[in-house]
């Protein structure tokens, strides 16, 4: 097994190579989705061993996090493709400048260098990662967790056989094989080997990084995603909207986690949901959701007391706080104390409620009479994502290739001195 500095070495020293060959990026990019499809079955092989491993570990909405089909790995290969597609943000000049005495001042979009990404779960964050930081000209280093493991290690094969057949080094692209802690943390310190850490998982993980990180890193992911249900609201629209933003893929960090209520509305509309959520789903052979109620919402429909944590908790799971607020400016208090700046949405007829909800809600992603699971990179047109920033300096939201790139001043003249 390769050390983590060794790996940091070889991907760094592999850089200059593909700084060297831009016309090859997008040649790479369709051998390595020709080489996951060609791969297919030894990716579904070892994804198969890591979701027998996980056997009894995880629920099954984070064993479907991890599991692979040929739909899906269909789909990575698209998504290499659509990243391939799109406009090199390598070398555009951002802002030009001429000054008085003749310079010309060139603002001008640079790779970032060598970008680490710590993840956990989902395997096709490794294809993901990989295509982007190439694509924007960076290398890449993946460290992945423990459970997804053996389908990392063959998504990256499938990459190193793509980048070999287009003429490049595989350490452009670098797998940390030790899982344990102590890469993790080798990774937080690379001064000098990493330009920019980003963690993609859980709030630990994210926390850890963040607070112990000597490079520069990316704040990712925890998503307490709210959806506010105002007076003036569609109840059909809005009751398919949250349907979806819960119940769609529960497990993403763009999963609605907390229902807010108008109170005028509240005990018309909130036996519809409970129909909706939890009825319905049953009868259809779907899993109905568990409301977790506030007090004045406890009256109105069934479901368990909301504890003290459970609105500043990320369920990932088929569950959904629900509160009753006074209007929308209560909404927008609530939110500001528990949001965690991933995505937040309005459901309503009102334009001035809309307008005041957009201004004064402070996330990534602020939605009107939309779902929350639009919060991604392919529904952004950026092809994926490295991760969905939510801080507010460098990056913000789905992180593509632009988000990928820095800039430098490219400066020409002719003879001036100052």
């Amino acid at each position: 097994m390769k050390t983590t500095h060794s790996i940091l070495v070889e991907t760094k020293s592999a850089l200059p190579a593909l700084t060297a060959s831009r016309e090859r990026k997008n040649l790479a990019l369709q051998a390595i989705a020709d080489r996951l499809l060609a791969e297919q079955d030894a990716i579904l092989e070892a994804n198969r061993a890591d979701v027998e491993a996980a056997g009894d570990r995880y629920g099954d909405v984070m064993i479907d996090r991890l599991t692979l089909t040929p739909e899906r790995i269909a789909g990575m290969a698209q998504g290499v493709r659509e990243v391939a597609a799109l406009p090199d943000p390598e070398g555009r000049v951002l802002k030009r400048l001429e000054r008085p005495n003749g310079l010309v001042i060139e603002k001008t979009s640079v790779p970032l260098g060598v970008v680490a990404i710590i993840y956990e779960s989902r395997p096709n964050v490794t294809s993901d990662a990989a295509v982007l930081a190439l694509k924007s000209g960076n290398a890449v280093v993946l460290r992945g967790g423990r459970e997804a493991f053996r389908s990392n290690a063959a998504i990256v094969a499938a990459i190193h056989h793509g980048l070999e057949d287009a003429g490049l080094p595989a350490a452009l692209v670098g797998f940390v094989e030790d899982i344990s802690h102590a890469s993790a943390d080798e990774l937080m310190r690379a001064v000098g080997y990493v330009d920019l850490l980003i963690p993609r998982g859980g709030a630990g993980l994210i926390r850890r990084c963040t607070e112990n990180a000597k490079v520069p890193c990316i704040e990712t992911g925890t998503g307490i995603c709210h959806i506010f249900v105002d007076e003036s609201a569609d109840q059909e629209q809005a009751l398919r909207i949250i349907e979806n933003a819960k119940t769609s893929r529960p497990s993403v960090c763009n999963a609605e986690e907390v229902l807010l209520v108008h109170r005028n509305i509240a005990e018309e509309f909130l036996p519809k949901l409970n129909c909706r959520l939890t009825k319905e789903r049953s009868a259809k052979g779907l899993v109905p959701v568990e409301l977790r109620l506030d007090p004045e919402a406890a009256k109105i429909i069934p479901g368990i007391p909301a504890g003290e944590k459970d609105f500043d908790t990320e369920f990932l799971d088929y569950i959904l706080a629900v509160a009753l607020v006074d209007d929308v400016d209560d909404a927008i208090a609530h939110i500001a104390c528990h949001s965690t700046g991933h995505s937040e949405a309005i459901l309503t007829r009102s334009d001035e409620s809309a307008e005041k909800f957009t201004a004064m809600v402070d996330a990534a992603a602020v939605y009107v009479n939309v779902s929350t699971r639009f919060t991604d990179g392919g529904e952004f047109g950026l092809g994926c994502e490295m991760g969905i920033s939510t801080q507010k300096l460098h990056a913000r939201g789905p992180m593509g290739l632009e988000e990928l790139n820095s800039y430098k001043y490219i400066v020409r003249g002719n003879g001036q001195i100052r």
